[in-house]
This record gives C-alpha cells, structure tokens and sequence, in this order.
C-alpha cells in the first residue's frame, strides 16, 4: 500500500510539473497529439502524410518551447504556431490547434502583445475554418464542433487573460497585506519600546541615582540615607506597578470583558454610568475589538481621575459600514480644548485608532465627549497578526 501512494504521488508531482511547462493537462494533450493523424491519415498521398506528421510535431516542439521560453522568442513560436495552423487548416482541414494558441495567447503577460495576437488570431481562425469547411467533407460532418471550437477561440483568450490578471491582483493585493501586517508589528514594536523607556527608562535611572547616593550617607547621614532608600522603594513599586499595567495592556482584551471591568470602576468612583448598545464583536475582529477595548479603557480612566463628573454614558452602535462609541460625562471639561487633541493618553488612543483606520473626535462643553469611529469593512482587512 505504501508504495502504491507513493506512485501516486509521484504521478501527481509529473502531471504538475507538467501543467507548469505545458499549461494544459497530460491528458488533453494527448487527446489532441492524437485527433490531427485522423485528419492527415485521410489523404492517400505519402508526401502529404509525412508532411503533416512533421507539421504536428513542429508545432507541439515550438508550443513547449514557448511556454518555457522568456522574452521575444515566445512570439516567434506564436508565429510558427500560427504558421503550422494555417497550414494544417488547408491542407488537412484541422482546424483544432487553435484551440491551444487561443490559450496560449491568454497567458501573454503583456497588454500590447495579447492584443495583438488575439487581432490576428480571430480572423485567421475564421478565414481558415471556412476554408477548411468549403474544402474538406469532414468539417460539414463535424460542423457543430466547428462552431464550438470558433466560439471558444474567440472567448478563450479574453478569459483566460481576466483570469489570469486577477490572479495577479490577488497575489499583489496578499503581498501588500504582508507588508501591512509587518509594518504594524514594527509599529507595534517601537510603541511597546517607547512605552518600556518610559515608563521604566527614567525610574530605574532615578533608582540608581538614589542607590549611590543612599551608599554615600550611609556613613555620613544615616537618617538621609534611609530616607533615599525609602524613595527607592516606592520607585520601585511604582515601576513595577506601571511594568504590570503594560503587560496588561499588551494582552488582547475584549470589548465585553472591558465594559464589565469599566462599570467596576465607575461604580468604585461613585459615578452614575448607563452604557447602551450591543458589544460583543466576532471572533475575526479579535484585533479591532482589542484596540477598541484599550481605547475604552483610557476614556474612562480619564473620566475617573480628571473630569470631576457624577455622570458618564457610554453608548455602542454596531452599523454595518461603522462602529461608534461614545463616552459622554457632565464633568468639568477639558481646558484648553484646541491642545488636548495631541497631548498625553489622548494621543495614545488616536495612534491606536490609526492603525484601524479609526478616528477620534473630542467635543468639551457642559463635560467632554468622546467619539471613536472604526470602518468595519477596514477593519476586517486588518487582521492577520
């Protein structure tokens, strides 16, 4: 058994290498290596037999060729291809190789080249059909398949040329999502440094400064000394404290375990809260939803420690071109409104924000409110980290 898969498989690795070098099944291709001798074995003539033999073989050598061939030598075995055709048309009535160019031709790459060739190839296919139709008894006999094969040279090309070409789109458009993707990360990266510089950067350098200066009182002010490494400690339970809020904050989070986390809050700060609208978001949105959450997170923070509010409303509307949340409080408002847009946590959430597509608008009369708005068609596209 393990060796009968394994002759499968190698089977498989032969008709693909195949397809690559030839664009058409195994199979096809020996179907059509064999339908032109029908054509050519009905002429009594010897010369004319061993003349069409080599036409075929001419052409089925140049068509392999092409297909592996780079530059202007795939136009000069379109040439002969063509070439042959025509030749096997009048004098054999087989039209059926144009088939295989009309193929071939969709795979040009370029648009001036395909155009070409499919304005050539149209009204020879037609001219020589006819021809052959007039000439030989066997086309009257296969007309209907005559009628077929005109109509798929004429459509082949064009569909398989779209294809093609949105097969190239596709791959350039996954390209240009890898790059997005990597490019947020490097974003994601550098904000992650500048906030551990931050945050730990200038306390553990005030640690060290302490540390040294505790070590020289130690002999000359013991009582100073114990203070600086009081200041020491509380430093370091400070840094430690923001270290584990960054950690935190790295975790993917979700808007619903947010909004539980936020009416603890709220209610611990003795503000009156009404939070309105569905928030529960697919699983593919895991990394917006994240970022919402976050940006949830700071909005509220801020109502608690800086606003002086006794209310807050919180309101989500999920539509489905956008998702909007609104945080709303009858605080004290935000001084010096035209500044606080690049300043500090606001800031943070505004990058956040950016990096879905998001934006942030911020109104301050009679309290401060909030507006985040997420493309939700945007937003989808973003994921893949």
């Amino acid at each position: 058994m393990p060796a009968r898969m394994k002759g499968l498989t190698g089977m498989g690795k032969i008709q693909k290498q195949f397809r690559q070098s030839t664009g058409l099944s195994p199979y096809i291709w020996m179907f059509l290596s064999i339908l032109p001798f029908y054509f050519i074995f009905q002429t009594p003539a010897v010369l004319e037999g061993v003349f069409g033999v080599l036409l075929v073989i001419g052409f089925f050598l140049s068509y392999v060729l092409s297909f592996s061939s780079r530059g202007w030598m795939i136009y000069v075995g379109l040439g002969i291809q063509l070439g042959i055709s025509v030749l096997l048309s009048f004098f054999f009535g087989y039209v059926y190789f144009y088939l295989l160019i009309a193929y071939f031709i969709g795979q040009l790459m370029q648009k001036s080249a395909f155009i070409t060739f499919y304005s050539i190839l149209i009204p020879v296919k037609v001219i020589s059909s006819y021809y052959a139709f007039i000439t030989f008894e066997i086309l009257q006999i296969q007309l209907p398949f005559l009628l077929l094969s005109t109509v798929a040279v004429i459509l082949l090309p064009v569909n398989t040329y779209s294809k093609l070409k949105e097969e190239r789109l596709e791959d350039q458009l996954a390209f240009a999502n890898q790059k997005i993707a990597e490019l947020i990360k490097l974003e994601e990266r550098e904000r992650i440094s500048r906030d551990l510089h931050d945050t730990l950067g200038q306390k553990l350098s005030m640690i060290g400064i302490k540390s040294e200066l505790a070590a020289k009182l130690v002999s000359k002010n013991h009582e100073r000394a114990e203070e600086e490494i009081k200041e020491v400690q509380q430093t370091a339970r400070s840094a430690l404290k923001e270290l584990r809020e960054l950690v935190a904050d790295m975790r993917l989070s979700r808007l619903t375990e947010e909004v539980e986390r936020v009416k603890q809050l709220l209610d611990a700060a003795g503000i009156h809260y009404t939070i309105t609208g569905e928030h529960d978001f697919p699983e593919s949105l895991s990394r917006s939803d994240h970022i919402i959450s976050m940006c949830l997170k700071e909005a509220v923070n801020n109502v608690v420690r800086h606003s002086h509010a006794k209310k807050c409303a919180i309101t989500i509307r999920q539509e489905p071109e956008e998702v909007s949340i609104i945080v709303e409080d009858n605080g004290k408002g935000l001084p010096g409104h035209s500044d606080i847009r690049y300043g500090g946590g606001l800031q943070g959430m505004k990058e956040r924000l950016q990096a879905i597509d998001g934006t942030l608008d911020i109104q301050s009369n009679n309290g401060t409110s909030l507006t985040m708005r997420i493309p939700t068609g945007i937003r989808s596209e973003k994921e893949g980290e």
